[in-house]
């Protein structure tokens, strides 16, 4: 029997290392001595290799010996014998999703490496029949790599269906920036933002959703997908949905909104004189139009927009989308403006003013100003001068404040219709919880009637009332709770607003941004405020 040698793996290059010498007289043992301070050879290493290579009447005493001197000298251990040749062998490992099947290969012992076959064999026995790698089996045939995974198969994710959207068919973003003129004037005239339709015009229309794409596990099972949601179109006033239920039209003349998720059609209610005693106050579903002014004491409550071309006095004026007052409104105190867009005018002074959007002009001065995003005061002046300002995010004006250090006070970084309806929540909390606490002592009261068998039907009855309030109010606490949880994590979130100057910003002036503050002592020109932490810092503009 000709000489033939098995090493045993080695972990370092260090660590010493045993052979397997099968000869012609008997199965040698040679046993190598550790480098330094490496790893020797254990008997029970030996030993485990003799079992699994089948060598029959091995004397274990040598071995131990052979392992003990580590001299590199060959003992006979065995009679001789045929070696047990042992081929690679492959375990499949299958992820705990089904996407993802490997393979790893622990080394030949005399016997052959693992083939393309072999692989493929081991693939099948384990249920692997999808997403396989033909290249990387080809790969790990020809180049070995024992002991560690090789993916082999992947399985293909499902795909989720698109949600259906609405295709507007007018413009939902129209520029309502007024055009500043050469000589530092801002034209007001040319605004652009009516969009008229006629009956019967496709205000928008459905895209279908997308189907989901089924995935597969490398098991070959499909994984069903999500088909994507079918969207609702947004039908407001005035509009109709066409029969096949894909297309939004206007149902009448007018003017087109999109106004809190919603498409309107407006029409138009033209006054073409003043707001005054001959028309009285206006309440109208869509849009109106004062060709003149409007009076001190008189209201204009509109669905749509409202556009005045002369003066505001110490009137009311709410919208449900923009307002427009190409001049501006000179309110005597006692002046209010509420919108549910924008609101642009020329100046307003000594007025209350609220927009649930932008809010831009010349000059405010003098007014207690509530903006839910932007306010843009540009022009010849851009001036804001006293009052009382809360902006949701930046405010962008030439100067604020005065050289007579007229106190203004400014808040930016978040909507202030958010904070008022945190602070009524808050209160409505405490109120409902002060309620629950009555409910629940008049429920006691009475449950100790019941008992000592003292309760009248009408008591009874008192009862039952009580219960049912009780069941009430502890609903609304905890919509109100989760309610104050949200607008708290909202308020946290935008406390990033900014106040752009582009000339000068006076003393007296009270800049709170977020829940930081700052008082302005001295005047800074050509600046940006903004927060940083808990400060608030001064930048360039």
């Amino acid at each position: 029997m000709a000489d033939k040698i098995h090493s045993s793996s080695i972990n370092s290059v260090n660590d010493g290392f045993f052979e397997l010498q099968y000869r012609n007289d008997g199965v040698y043992l040679v046993v190598h001595p550790p480098i330094g301070k490496g790893k020797k050879v254990e008997s029970k290493e030996v030993i485990e290799k003799l079992n699994k290579k089948k060598v029959k009447n091995y004397k274990q005493d040598i071995v131990e010996l052979a392992c003990l001197k580590a001299d590199k000298v060959p003992l006979c251990i065995a009679e001789p014998q045929e070696e047990e040749k042992i081929d690679a062998q492959i375990s499949v490992i299958i992820s705990q999703d089904k996407m993802k099947a490997s393979i790893v290969i622990t080394p030949p012992d005399g016997g052959r490496d693992a083939s393309i076959q072999d692989v493929m064999e081991a693939l099948n026995k384990n249920g692997v029949c999808y997403g396989i790698n033909q290249s990387n089996i080809e790969n790990v045939a020809k180049y070995p790599v024992y002991h560690q995974p090789i993916v082999v198969a992947e399985g293909t994710p499902p795909i989720n269906g698109q949600n259906g959207s609405v295709e507007f068919h007018f413009n939902l973003s129209k520029e309502t920036k007024p055009t500043i003129l050469e000589d530092g004037r801002v034209d007001f005239r040319n605004l652009n933002i009516i969009e008229s339709v006629q009956k019967g015009k496709v205000l928008c229309s459905l895209v279908p959703p997308q189907p989901g794409t089924p995935g597969k596990t490398v098991l070959g099972t499909e994984i069903p997908a999500v088909d994507g949601k079918v969207a609702i179109l947004p039908k407001g006033k005035n509009v109709e949905i066409s029969e096949d239920g894909q297309k939004l039209i206007a149902s009448i003349d007018g003017q087109v909104n999109y106004i809190d998720g919603k498409v309107n059609v407006f029409a138009n209610y033209e006054v073409p004189a003043d707001v005054d005693n001959s028309t009285g106050n206006i309440k109208f579903i869509g849009n109106v139009v004062v060709r003149g002014n409007v009076l001190s004491g008189f209201t204009i409550e509109a669905g749509g927009t409202v556009e005045v071309y002369g003066v505001v006095e110490a009137a009311t004026i709410i919208a449900g989308g923009d307002i427009i007052l190409r001049r501006g409104m000179q309110g005597m105190g006692r002046g209010v403006l509420i919108s549910g867009g924008d609101i642009i005018a020329k100046y307003i002074e000594n007025s209350t003013i609220e927009a649930k959007m932008d809010i831009k002009s010349e000059a405010i001065m003098h007014s207690t100003v509530k903006c839910g995003n932007k306010l843009e005061l540009g022009g010849k002046n851009g001036l804001l001068i006293g009052g009382v300002c809360r902006v949701g995010k930046e405010i962008n004006a030439k100067v604020i404040g005065s050289y007579m250090s007229t106190i203004t006070e400014i808040e930016v970084g978040a909507d202030p219709s958010l904070k008022e309806r945190y602070k009524r929540a808050r209160e409505e909390l405490v109120k409902l919880e002060e309620d629950i606490k009555k409910a629940d002592q008049a429920i006691n009261i009475l449950k100790k009637l019941e008992a000592a068998g003292q309760l009248t039907p009408q008591k009874q009855e008192m009862m039952v009332k009580s219960i049912r309030t009780k069941i009430y109010f502890s609903n609304k606490v905890n919509e109100l709770r989760h309610e104050i949880l949200d607008i708290e994590q909202r308020l946290q979130e935008e406390a990033n607003g900014k106040i752009k100057v582009l000339n000068v910003i006076y003393p007296g002036t009270k800049v709170s941004i977020g829940t930081s503050t700052m008082y302005i002592k001295e005047n800074l020109k050509y600046c940006t405020l903004y927060r940083d932490g808990a400060d608030i810092k001064v930048g360039s503009y």
